[in-house]
């Protein structure tokens, strides 16, 4: 039985990495979003889109990324 690792394997980001990216593309689309939304209103359903498919994905892995 080999021993198991709680750390990123090889090649892997630490999972940090990717919740830093999703935390800071989200605050980004929101200020697009107040600035923009109400003269660009698909910019508020591709927002909402990118959030759904988001939860699919988490829903879908289990959470893990």
């Amino acid at each position: 039985m080999e021993p198991k690792s709680d750390g990123p394997k090889a090649g892997e980001q630490p999972l940090s990495e990717p919740i830093q990216h999703i935390t800071g593309a989200h605050q980004l689309l929101t200020s697009l979003s107040e600035k923009f939304g109400a003269i660009h209103p698909e910019l508020n359903e591709a927002i909402t889109k990118l959030e759904l498919a988001l939860s699919a994905l988490t829903v879908n892995t289990g959470g893990m990324f």
